[in-house]
């Protein structure tokens, strides 16, 4: 990979003809150490938001030893490069029957998530009946407060979780526990006490020992016009109410961040073609690395890269991707210098997460060039914190158990 001081060292000669994806690692690094640091227990990135080797890499230099996976792709892509070492979690509430086989009996994974009987006797089934699994049931829960809710597709209603919690009880020896998903871009710390209040009353009516909560991912990252609260506060609510749960007194807490481990890491250089009054033609979009700007239509950070910086007043545009498709396009408003013009470059902020993975080689359009950067242009949420709260954090951590002991179980 090519590395750069920052993203202006690709103007004039340096540009490429396709766009460039940037990758900061040292951003991917500093997110898993803070999280490794202040998440009160286990942390399983969630590959799919950035699969990149840089990325994958950065996170285990931090100690990310956790990966949530969601196909066998995934798992063979983090078995074969981290080895053993790695803990996976098949985190895909419905898997082919080939994955949950050659995951189990291939790559070693004995942790895999569900949300149907019909899903638990196919894990069952393709594992050989094996005693060894760790079974998690999916809950289906209120996505109040995320900026894109993802409650449709997956998770159990809450009125069936008992009798599935009561089969996955009695289908292992090992771990069984409970999840769910608030989200993602997760708005609201509370919207986690709220869903771990409803696990909470699954388990109590199922009447079954839980030996692990997981609260999934969701949380958010910082993009223009979406300030999220500090994450210290979404710690801090769930490490709080996890001491309030009747489950198992040595249950283990487990936690799922894609998008705010990575999404301060990456962005997208992409060439102005052509520049029709309002709109700009790129040489990337909705097919290539702009997924996201495309359909979730969220404001993401952009800039105009010049040598001189233009002193023409901003004005906002829209994005169109460089593909045959009309719905290749980026509605926006995004505001750049009124000035811009054929050739210039624009870097597109805060697409560390599902900007590269979402790629397609669509209309024969998609070569996209990595290079490295040495800057953190954007804001971050992994500001410096202050020594007493993170003390705090860790005293909960280690006095966890301690005080949940005194607590009725079930």
């Amino acid at each position: 990979m090519d590395y750069v001081q920052s993203p202006l060292d690709l103007v004039g000669t340096n540009a490429p003809e396709g766009p460039v994806a940037i990758a900061r690692p040292h951003r991917v690094e500093a997110a898993g150490k803070w999280f490794l640091d202040h998440f009160p227990g286990q942390v399983f990135y969630a590959a799919k938001a950035n699969p990149s080797p840089w990325a994958l890499d950065a996170l285990w230099k931090a100690g990310v030893r956790g990966f949530d996976v969601a196909s066998e792709a995934e798992v063979r892509l983090i078995a074969e490069r981290f080895g053993p070492e790695a803990k996976l979690a098949f985190m895909h509430p419905v898997k082919s029957r080939r994955a949950i086989s050659r995951a189990y009996f291939d790559y070693g994974v004995r942790t895999f998530v569900l949300d149907t009987a019909e899903e638990l006797e196919k894990i069952l089934a393709e594992t050989g009946f094996a005693r060894d699994l760790s079974l998690i049931v999916r809950l289906a829960v209120s996505n109040e407060g995320s900026s894109l809710p993802l409650a449709a597709k997956f998770g159990v209603d809450p009125l069936a979780a008992p009798d599935l919690l009561r089969l996955a009880r009695a289908a292992t020896e090992e771990l069984m526990g409970i999840s769910f998903h608030v989200g993602s871009q997760c708005m609201r710390p509370g919207a986690y006490r709220q869903a771990m209040m409803d696990a909470n009353r699954a388990i109590v009516r199922a009447g079954v020992v839980v030996d692990v909560v997981d609260v999934g991912g969701g949380f958010p990252a910082i993009y223009p016009g979406m300030r999220p609260p500090a994450l210290r506060e979404y710690m801090q609510v769930i490490g709080s109410t996890f001491e309030d749960m009747f489950v198992a007194q040595n249950a283990q807490l487990w936690a799922e961040p894609g998008r705010a481990l990575v999404a301060e890491a990456g962005s997208i250089v992409a060439r102005v073609d052509l520049r029709k009054g309002d709109a700009l033609y790129l040489n990337d979009g909705a097919y290539g690395n702009l997924f996201d700007a495309a359909h979730v239509k969220w404001p993401f950070p952009v800039r105009l890269l010049r040598h001189v910086e233009s002193r023409a007043k901003l004005a906002p545009f829209r994005f169109y991707g460089p593909t045959c498709d009309s719905l290749d396009a980026a509605p926006g408003p995004f505001l750049l210098p009124a000035d811009i013009a054929e050739g210039d470059l624009i870097e597109i902020g805060m697409l560390g997460a599902y900007g590269v993975a979402m790629g397609t080689r669509f209309n024969g359009f998609g070569d996209t060039l990595d290079v490295q950067s040495a800057d953190s242009p954007w804001p971050s949420l992994y500001e410096a914190v202050p020594s007493v709260v993170r003390h705090a954090a860790q005293s909960r951590v280690t006095n966890l158990a301690a005080v949940r002991s005194n607590k009725r179980k079930r």
